[in-house]
This record gives structure tokens, sequence and C-alpha cells, in this order.
């Protein structure tokens, strides 16, 4: 099934979500990010469903929001389609596998923080830009991150905002391995049939015990959606957008 830009396929217990918009990188638009979440609620009540597998196309993970769709889009934070995507895959109680190859940019890396086996190409290289768009973290990312490398390099990541590559998301334990493209898909596809397979309830009972409140965690992600409002409406991230978007244009 292909929506808006999102490819949506079911093999052995495993729903793959692939965003494939590579004209655009996989720059995720609204109706991208609604696509994905209803994939999450569905396969979370498919008894069916065992994990889920997020991957992109043509060699990229995603280059994160779309900047002409994510600064037209309108309401409160609380109603973003980023942000209830997000949230969904907090509170997913089955396994969630990562298969990047290529960029992973700002919420492209911000997901990964949300699963249990992430697995890399070479080539893949992970960012989050938000303090030079003079915006804030979101989706979890202010707690996930330090609590899956350590302060110091989370500060590195989200403060310098510098890309790392494979090898160093790798030593950061944001990613489990590192495979050939070739074989990436495949590979991350294999450890998702192999966790799909496992004794349901007693996976999910070990997932809960090791995320620890899932509450507080939500609660923390509306706090973020609020202060990214907040700086989203300020002049210098209007202006730090503006810029990122003249710069694609001219590149």
């Amino acid at each position: 099934m292909t929506t808006s830009d999102v490819t949506i396929s079911r093999e052995d217990g495993v729903v793959v979500i692939a965003m494939t918009r590579p004209a655009k990188k996989n720059a995720l638009t609204q109706a991208m990010y609604d696509t994905m979440r209803a994939a999450l609620e569905e396969g979370a009540k498919d008894a069916r469903s065992g994990a889920m597998l997020l991957t992109g196309s043509d060699g990229v993970f995603t280059a994160g929001n779309d900047i002409h769709d994510f600064l037209s889009r309108q309401g409160a934070p609380s109603e973003s389609a980023g942000l209830r995507f997000i949230k969904a895959l907090a509170a997913f109680e089955k396994p969630l596998v990562a298969a990047v190859d290529g960029l992973a940019i700002g919420i492209g890396t911000t997901m990964l923080l949300h699963c249990d086996l992430v697995y890399a190409s070479p080539s893949a290289s992970l960012k989050i830009p938000f303090v030079d768009l003079g915006l804030t973290p979101e989706g979890g990312s202010s707690v996930l991150l330090a609590r899956r490398c350590g302060l110091a390099r989370a500060s590195e990541l989200m403060l310098l905002g510098e890309a790392i590559s494979a090898e160093r998301a790798e030593s950061f334990g944001l990613v489990n391995a590192i495979v050939p493209a070739q074989e990436l898909l495949a590979h991350a596809l294999a450890k998702a049939k192999a966790l799909a397979g496992k004794p349901p309830a007693a996976l999910a009972a070990s997932r809960r015990m090791m995320r620890g409140d899932t509450c507080e965690l939500l609660a923390v992600m509306d706090q973020e959606g609020r202060e990214f409002a907040n700086r989203l409406a300020m002049p210098e991230a209007r202006a730090s957008l503006l810029a990122f978007t003249n710069k694609k244009r001219q590149g």
C-alpha cells in the first residue's frame, strides 16, 4: 500500500514503513506523518503484527521535515502531525527496528531514539540541527539522547548540530551495527522478524521495564512541543528557516 509518499508492507509479522519520496530526500510532510502514525496505530492493534521496521529509500532515510510544508502548517503544537507521529512511536508497545541508509536529519535522528534496534549503512549520517535553526529539541530528544549516549555526547549532537558518521553513531550507542548498504534492509528485517517471533507478552513487559514510564516521556514531549512552538514564532527561527530554504534553492 502506498499513500502520501509512504509505502506500507507486511512480511512475516513485521510491518515495514518506508519513506518513499526520494526526489525530496524523503523530507516529511504532514500527510506522510499521518500515514505513518496510522500504520503504527493499526499495527499496535493487529495481533498478526509483532514488530515494526522503519526505513527510507534510494539511499536516504529522511532529510527531516519538509520546511515549506512545515512552515505552512496551522494549529496548536499538540495538533502537529509530526508530534502525533512521534508520540505514537513513544507509545508503541511492540519492537521498533530501523534501517538507516544515508541522511537522517532532525526528526530522522529523533525517531531513532524510540527504536529498540538501529542498523545503519556505512554512508549513514545523523544530524540534529534544531539549535542552528533557532529551534529546540523535540520528540523526547531532550531526555532520550542523553539517556542513550550520555550528556557530553548529547550536548555535542544537540548544541553543535554537526553531522556524525555511522561509525561515530555506533560508538555513541545510537546504532547497533553497521551493515553494507546492499544487505541493510534484509539484515534489519531479519532482526525484526526474530523479535516478532518471540513471546509477545514477555517481550512487551521487558520493553516497558527497560524504557520506564511512558507517561513521563509523553509529558516531556508536550513540554518540548510548547517550547518548540514558542521558538518557531520568534524572528530568530523564522530568519534561520528562511535562510535554510533559500540556501537549498540556490544549491
